[in-house]
């Protein structure tokens, strides 16, 4: 560990690869001699089906584009480059592949020797049966019961998310680049902070607006740098692009978002408490944050993410614009419906039609009742066990809405339209099946820090 009175943290992005950097405010960033370059690379966001089929979501290419900004930047600087979840979802597959993208652009520029740390968060089933085996209780997060066989048996990957401790303890051993798998937001950011002597006041808090690079400010924008300043008491949030700020609101706002409490955010270990932060804007470009707290938790709990497949999926496209179909659409769906049932049973399959134009986005919790579009769009979408009865059922349940029955229709030609009368395959459809917080006794045991010498020879 090393005392700076001061640490500036580069941001240059809220989810490397996800879309690429922007590379003017990223360069004007650096010029601004940064302490660390940091980012998250991975999110709950994507969905379960990236950590159960162990893919990554983002294209390698725009993965390669950001890495190699980072790289080249913190070599330049002789600078700590930090990655968090790397590869969408932070399983060892992301770590290996995110570090051999590392190696071959050093090889690309001829670097110069460096230390690299590979953090891996794989947790493997004998792991957690044997806590369970030995009366553990892993508790689920927001209504699920606790961990069991029968959930296990149901999961095809799972990462524990890490704290600031494994990439302490990576600083500490002189890493140059941390290439790390799931992982807290905040930590990527709030672990070089407190390597730095910044109290865990203000470490935490800061990595907590920084993470998501410049949505932090105003107006809204994506993949465009963000500067902290870390000082004892405060944090100083700077925007590097020519047309975003921080203000009060932008900061206070972002640092509320995604949170079931706007102003406590849990992470392993502990909680921060943003009830008593003062926001001030230091000029029309950056904001103060000063009076946020950290508090330590007795137990020391790890969230756990699983990932489970259901089935294989397919989709069909459907569009109506006759006005009395429309007026009568649940009864068209449910004429649908039957004849899947007719042909398939009651179960051992999924049947969803998402309507576009009514509910499509929000589904039963659409505060919107009775709209009258004049047409709408349904995806019908089928699941199950093999691509051949997905193909079948989704094509019987889309090609229905031409033949549904209803009380007053005279026409005989059916009144559905087809984009094309196809059925589209889609990725096997995956479930969460593990949010759930282990108890362990120290921080860095379900984690597999690793070192090697990268460039040179």
């Amino acid at each position: 560990m090393i005392k700076l009175k001061e640490v500036k943290i580069l941001s240059p992005t809220g989810h490397l690869g996800f879309t690429p950097i922007e590379e003017e405010s990223f360069w004007k960033g650096v010029n601004k001699k940064p302490d660390f370059i940091c980012a998250d690379s991975g999110s709950c966001d994507i969905g379960p089906y990236p950590l159960g089929a162990d893919v990554a979501a983002s294209p390698e290419e725009w993965q390669k584009h950001d890495l190699e900004l980072m790289l080249l930047a913190s070599r330049e600087l002789d600078v700590p480059m930090i990655i968090g979840s790397a590869s969408d979802t932070g399983t060892n597959r992301g770590v290996n592949q995110f570090a051999r993208i590392i190696k071959n652009l050093t090889k690309k520029h001829g670097l110069k020797p460096f230390k690299m740390a590979t953090i891996y968060a794989d947790v493997q089933k004998e792991t957690l049966l044997k806590r369970l085996e030995k009366g553990d209780v892993i508790e689920g997060l927001h209504g699920r019961p606790p961990l069991n066989k029968e959930i296990l048996n149901r999961t095809n990957h799972i990462v524990a998310v890490m704290g600031v401790e494994p990439y302490i303890k990576a600083l500490e051993e002189g890493a140059d680049v941390i290439i790390a798998g799931r992982s807290s937001d905040v930590a990527v950011f709030a672990a070089p902070a407190l390597w730095s002597g910044i109290p865990e006041d203000i470490a935490f808090y800061a990595g907590k607006v920084l993470e998501c690079a410049s949505f932090v400010a105003e107006p809204f924008a994506g993949k465009e740098s963000v500067l902290g300043i870390l000082r004892e008491d405060e944090v100083i949030i700077e925007p590097m692009s020519n047309y975003q700020r921080a203000t009060p609101e932008s900061v206070a706002s972002h640092a509320m978002y995604e949170r079931i409490d706007p102003f406590i955010e849990w992470l392993p270990g502990g909680y921060i408490d943003m009830r008593g932060c003062v926001y001030e804007a230091i000029d029309e470009k950056r904001t103060r944050v000063r009076g946020s707290k950290f508090y330590r938790t007795p137990e020391y709990k790890i969230k756990l993410e699983g990932s489970g497949k259901v089935g294989e999926r397919c989709f069909m496209i459907v569009g109506i614009r006759d006005p009395y179909l429309i007026a009568n659409l649940d009864k068209v769906i449910e004429w649908s419906r039957k004849k899947v049932k007719e042909k398939f049973g009651e179960s051992g399959y999924g049947l969803y039609y998402h309507v576009y134009g009514i509910n499509g986005v929000m589904g039963e919790l659409e505060p919107i009742q009775n709209p009258r579009p004049h047409e709408v769009g349904i995806i019908v979408e089928g699941v199950a066990p093999n691509l051949e009865m997905a193909k079948e059922l989704t094509y019987l349940a889309g090609r229905n809405f031409l033949y549904a029955r209803l009380i007053g229709v005279k026409g005989t030609a059916g009144a559905a339209a087809f984009i094309s009368d196809e059925v589209l395959v889609a990725h096997p459809a995956y479930e969460w099946t593990i949010n759930h917080l282990v108890k362990v006794n120290d921080p860095l045991e379900l984690f597999d820090i690793r070192f090697e010498t990268v460039g040179g020879v």
